[in-house]
């Protein structure tokens, strides 16, 4: 092998090689194999043979966008086949797998400036096309042409790239423009009607009508979300599956037994092109989870008491003395999963016990999560930052219909707080300063809760928490109430007990099993709400419009792609074994069966124009309007982290943007001849979201400053949203008493067994606590689930970072860039300070947890520092 690409830049060989009639190239390719198990550190070498040489290999052919050619639709004119030829070592070291070759084209200067490539593969399996870099171009500013791919090639149809170049539709080189179309239609895909394949690139929409299964039976049967007013829903890809036989409204399911295929579920295949993406590698921890987990934890638990019995048997967890019996179901997994993957939590080598990392919320101290300080400053710092409002009315009052639900207001009263309210407050002046608070789940869960409480192992209320701001920036809880539906019917209001912040004695167990009410609220909804359909759900919508409409030299396209990166796989993944029928997510949370048609109703109300942070904040009343703030905003609540970060983070994003923007639609009339812009929000109203389209809160799309505003939004949910409600997964979650996610037991009260029990207190009363939530196989089986969920991918890519550094040839693209990047790392540099000053107590807290799920991690170029369970960095999408 030669040192080609290395050497001609010494010896100016490009240069000889045009005047010889030949452009000098290399191309970077990843084969199929490298990502199979097993097959990591592949690369091309070990086959190289089979694809090198003009008759079974891979070809292209450059495409002329200055020079025509007549006889063909007077397109650009199309040069000879070229061919890999050996193998480049080059200075520049590449990523596992990859490998890099040169190619040698028929150029001369009749043939313009290359803006497109061909590809053909008839070599026999697919691989991954990284770039073609083209190397001395004359006629071409800087000499140099990159075609970036970052795409499967597949045997039998060619492919057509083009350079990374930027084009609005009116821009684009007429010689090119039949290919972009072209490109548009293989993508949208109308006409393909049957199931897709793996090779297949066609993104449709479908309504979710894949998550239950009732050819499986009535148990597994579940509504389809999408379609309808009653139950609407954002779409999601279209696999092309058959219906159901026993509905044919429902889309059918791969059976359970076969997890692998069931694990392939069709998504357009360049959208999980990663090495070692943990989204790929989610599959086969699923896989794992199904196949030996599941029966392991059940075969613990029925060989043992049903229960934690105390906090020294949770903590037994993390220690390693989990013991789990002998699985042929485990020896075998250990022989399909990657050792990467094993060692992380399963028993490996001989090794007979479960391996759990200790959470951060109790690494410093066992039991400071108990605090009523922690308990309050997660609601601001904790992995579900998103739902604390400031209370503007007392009593509060319910949004649900007087007519179906009665009257709901909370039954708290002035009387039950005035001892906890500071400087001789009362409700009135506390409201008017700006310092009541509420994490408010009554509405969200009473029309459900009389039959979530039919559920097996269910005893839920519908709770409130009413806050007090304190002098010193802390938050400190007021009361909570409890609510069960009224017992003689839902349309007699509730039924509602008030409980004190009391800290001693039976009162002080009481109310620590408050806390724990609220908190399964609070987990359900985060997983459900926060989580699930204001990240993962509401974007698969735009990843679709954005691919069948914006051509891939399009700005927007260019501005929103990184943030669409495995979104779509970690969704269709979801659906087959976390969010369906009888999947990880009912198993663990307690809406069970009702979780999904949950979140259709709270769908009914999402609003595009509020899920930016500025106007979020100021819906819940954690801020007001302000002018002469940078963020056009204050906060009412100084150390609040989530929100601190949050602003300075989406105020980087909308600079970067309007920046960006500002190089290709220089005023409004520009924006509104953008024909591929016009029917790509066009498809995303009404079809994308197609259930909300008569909505009047929508964008015109008729200014830069609502494509701005509207790209900043979902720049921000893609990253720095779904990294605040994610990563934190673990951290907070990994220790279920803190976040537990059912309550199986109602509130003792005085001549019951278990109030005696708190009566007694010390071990007795820990026993209640732990008997009411979350149970042993729920637990081992959502801290096992969500400690992958929680985790950063060895090759994951921060904002204000790019996959493929040539992503662009337009200089003023990349200068912005640039300096998007250098905010994002002063803004690191803001964080870590603040997390150092002893003034910002909810910065750390009674834990001694810094907050870091908004750091940015830009600055970690090698992915080393954010890697694992560190609870820290933004991805840029929704990956996990």
């Amino acid at each position: 092998m030669l040192l080609h690409g290395f050497f001609d830049r010494l010896t100016g060989k490009n240069k000889e090689a045009w005047k010889e009639g030949r452009i000098r190239g290399t191309a970077v390719l990843v084969k199929q194999a490298v990502l199979d198990i097993g097959d990591f550190h592949a690369s091309l070498l070990d086959g190289v043979h089979n694809i090198l040489g003009k008759d079974d290999g891979v070809s292209f052919h450059l495409v002329s966008a200055t020079a025509p050619d007549p006889s063909n639709g007077n397109r650009g004119k199309m040069g000879n086949p070229a061919h890999l030829e050996e193998m480049v070592v080059t200075m520049k070291s590449t990523a596992a797998g990859e490998s890099v070759f040169k190619v040698t084209f028929d150029w001369d200067a009749s043939h313009g400036i290359p803006g497109a490539v061909v590809v053909r593969n008839t070599y026999r399996s697919e691989f991954l096309l990284k770039t073609l870099t083209l190397d001395g171009v004359p006629g071409k500013q800087g000499g140099t042409v990159v075609f970036v791919a970052n795409s499967w090639i597949y045997p039998g149809a060619d492919r057509v790239f083009f350079a990374n170049d930027t084009y609005l539709p009116s821009k684009m080189p007429a010689l090119l423009m039949q290919y972009r179309q072209e490109e548009l239609n293989n993508l949208r895909g109308d006409s393909i009607l049957r199931e897709y394949k793996e090779h297949d690139r066609v993104y449709r929409y479908d309504y979710y009508n894949d998550i239950g299964d009732p050819d499986r039976g009535e148990k597994y049967a579940r509504p389809i979300l999408g379609g309808t007013q009653e139950l609407p829903y954002p779409r999601r890809g279209r696999t092309g599956r058959p219906p159901s036989k026993k509905d044919p409204k429902a889309e059918s399911r791969i059976p359970v037994y076969l997890v692998k295929k069931a694990l392939e579920i069709y998504v357009p295949r360049d959208e999980r092109f990663g090495h070692l993406k943990l989204s790929d590698f989610l599959g086969y921890s699923l896989k794992a989870i199904t196949e030996a987990i599941l029966p392991i934890i059940r075969t613990y638990v029925d060989t043992t008491p049903k229960e934690f019995d105390s906090f020294q048997d949770i903590f037994n967890l993390y220690d390693g003395l989990l013991q789990v019996p002998h699985s042929p179901a485990l020896e075998e997994i250990k022989k399909k999963i990657p050792f990467q993957f094993i060692k992380s939590i399963l028993p490996v080598a001989g090794d007979d016990f479960l391996n759990l990392p200790l959470p951060q919320v109790i690494k410093s101290d066992k039991f400071a999560w108990r605090t009523d300080e922690e308990f309050t400053r997660e609601m601001l710092a904790g992995v579900n930052p998103v739902c604390i409002k400031r209370v503007t009315e007392f009593p509060v009052k319910s949004t649900l219909d007087h007519s179906v639900y009665g009257d709901h207001t909370s039954t708290i009263t002035e009387d039950q707080i005035r001892p906890y309210l500071e400087e001789g407050l009362t409700v009135k002046q506390a409201m008017e300063s700006n310092r009541l608070f509420i994490l408010d789940h009554h509405d969200n869960f009473m029309p459900y809760l009389e039959r979530i409480n039919k559920l097996e192992g269910n005893y839920i209320y519908a709770s409130r928490t009413l806050l007090f701001l304190k002098a010193d920036g802390t938050l400190k809880p007021l009361a909570i109430e409890l609510s069960l539906p009224h017992p003689d019917g839902i349309q007699h209001g509730a039924e509602s007990t008030v409980y004190p912040p009391v800290k001693d004695g039976v009162d002080g167990q009481i109310w620590q099993l408050a806390k724990a009410y609220a908190s399964v609220n609070d987990s359900a909804w985060h997983q459900l709400i926060s989580h699930w359909l204001n990240t993962h759900a509401v974007i698969e919508p735009f990843v679709i419009a954005t691919n069948r409409q914006l051509s891939v030299v399009h700005p927007v396209h260019k501005l929103l792609s990184p943030h669409y990166r495995d979104t779509m796989n970690i969704n269709a993944l979801a659906r087959t074994t976390l969010i369906n029928a009888g999947g990880v997510f009912e198993l663990t949370v307690f809406p069970g069966k009702y979780a999904l048609e949950m979140s259709s109703v709270v769908y009914k109300d999402w609003k595009l124009t509020e899920q930016g942070l500025p106007d979020d904040l100021v819906k819940r009343g954690m801020a007001v309007r302000d002018p002469s703030s940078s963020y056009g905003v204050r906060l009412l609540i100084k150390d609040y982290p989530y929100a601190v970060d949050g602003l300075v983070i989406w105020w980087a994003i909308e600079q970067w943007v309007k920046e960006y923007l500002a190089i290709y639609y220089p005023n409004d009339g520009e924006l509104r001849a953008d024909k591929e812009l016009e029917e790509w929000w066009k498809e995303v109203r009404e079809v994308g979201h197609g259930d909300l389209k008569a909505k009047d809160w929508w964008p015109k799309m008729q200014t830069v400053e609502e494509l701005a505003k509207t790209c900043t939004t979902i720049i921000w949910v893609a990253s720095a949203l779904h990294a605040a409600v994610n990563f934190g997964q673990y951290p907070y979650a990994g220790y279920l008493p803190n976040r537990p996610t059912v309550s199986r037991r109602k509130m003792p009260v005085k001549g019951e067994k278990e109030y005696t029990q708190l009566e007694e207190g010390g071990e007795e009363a820990d026993k209640v606590f732990i008997h009411t939530i979350t149970s042993q196989f729920q637990t081992i089986l959502g801290i096992t689930l969500i400690e992958i969920l929680s985790k950063h991918a060895s090759d994951e890519v921060y904002l204000g970072q790019r996959d493929t550094p040539e992503w662009t040839s337009d200089a003023k693209a990349l200068e912005a860039f640039k300096r998007f990047g250098t905010r994002l790392v002063e803004i690191e540099k803001r964080i870590t300070a603040m997390n150092k000053d002893p003034s910002l107590k909810n910065r750390n807290g009674p834990v001694n947890m810094p907050y870091t799920l908004l750091y940015p991690n830009t600055s970690d170029v090698t992915g080393e520092k954010g890697l694992g369970l560190t609870g820290m960095g933004i991805p840029n999408s929704v990956s996990i």
